[in-house]
């Protein structure tokens, strides 16, 4: 389970990771549609349908700001193991389930179990988080970082990347006082 893989073999991890944010990014658009086709007057139906564009953008962002982290964190991560090929296929579930919690999150925002839906939503994230940090954790105790990256440096990441869930895990008791705030 542990054999290493030689360095330079992330470009397929990388691409299929790729792959799958560019994929989970594009399937967020889906919940937008032209209210007119609903019977509503343009405008008026744009403003109703705010929840739907604000989960939209705060969930494009949230993505994107995944895909720049690992995508940063793969330029130090040199070789692979099997155990962070693992790791990265979990992160990748919970990057692909965000479409579907986005719908929750815009389908329930303005209902009484807007609660539910925030918390699913950012607890998907706040494990993708952890994910996230183990990913880390693995590359940087199994000698899968490039050796020309400073043990200084690769704790540094690892602070940086320890903020996440806690602002994640935040957000997540915030979704049971109050929906939208979890969003912001």
């Amino acid at each position: 389970m542990g054999a290493n893989f030689r360095e330079g073999e992330t470009e397929r991890l990388e691409a299929f990771s790729d792959a799958i944010y560019a994929i989970a990014i594009t399937l967020l658009v889906l919940d937008l549609y032209d209210p007119t086709a609903r019977g509503s007057l343009l405008l008026p139906g744009l403003v109703d349908e705010w929840p739907t564009f604000f989960a939209f953008a705060t969930s494009f962002m949230t993505v994107l700001v995944s895909w720049m982290n690992h995508h940063n964190m793969f330029n130090y991560i040199k070789r692979i193991n099997r155990e962070l090929m693992l790791l990265n296929g979990l992160l990748l579930l919970f990057v692909v389930l965000t479409p579907f919690t986005t719908s929750l999150v815009s389908a329930h925002l303005l209902h009484p179990d807007a609660t539910v839906a925030a918390a699913i939503y950012c607890g998907s994230w706040l494990i993708l988080s952890i994910i996230h940090n183990f990913l880390w954790y693995n590359a940087s105790h199994h000698q899968l970082i490039s050796k020309h990256v400073p043990q200084s440096q690769i704790k540094r990441v690892a602070r940086e990347y320890s903020i996440a869930p806690i602002g994640n895990a935040a957000a997540f008791f915030l979704a049971f006082i109050n929906a939208l705030l979890q969003l912001l």
